[in-house]
């Protein structure tokens, strides 16, 4: 009985290191989720001003909304890489405690599950800061409403 709850408490601390790689790629899901539901509430407001609009006011919006859509891809396909990591890991700690009570030797599978999870989770950090790098860019302050030194500073930086 002592074998069994030393071999327990070893694969337990085995699967720590998976499991705080689970956490984190919760706290990630969490903030991706959040920028999606502020894409999404944007690009509601953005389609009730759609048929309002005319002209340079109109292009703007259509702009925008093409912006967020295609936001909402990147961001669809982070949370994405996100689960798939998080799906990964708990097959990594399965593995583990597979391997601990059968005795079968899955360490080759075991390293392979957390290669797989390192990549996933670097795929769903890559596409988040591409989605930050287009929500820059996303952001246009019109001219008409910066001051007027800044607006001169600005004009003179352009040349």
């Amino acid at each position: 009985m002592a074998a069994d709850a030393s071999a327990i408490a070893q694969t337990i601390q085995l699967s720590v290191t998976p499991v705080f790689l689970l956490v984190a790629t919760g706290s990630l899901l969490n903030v991706l989720a959040g920028r999606l539901s502020r894409v999404v509430d944007r690009s509601r407001v953005l389609m009730a001003r759609w048929p309002e609009t005319e002209g340079e006011e109109h292009a703007r919006v259509v702009a925008e909304l093409r912006a967020a859509d295609r936001r909402m891809r990147v961001i669809n396909n982070s949370i994405l890489a996100a689960v798939a990591c998080g799906i990964v890991v708990c097959l990594l700690v399965a593995l583990l405690f597979t391997q601990a009570f059968t005795g079968l030797n899955l360490g080759v599978a075991a390293s392979w599950a957390f290669a797989l999870a390192m990549l996933l989770l670097l795929a769903s950090l890559l596409l988040f800061l591409l989605e930050v790098r287009l929500a820059i860019r996303a952001i246009q302050v019109p001219m008409d409403l910066l001051e007027g030194e800044e607006a001169g500073w600005l004009r003179r930086s352009r040349r």
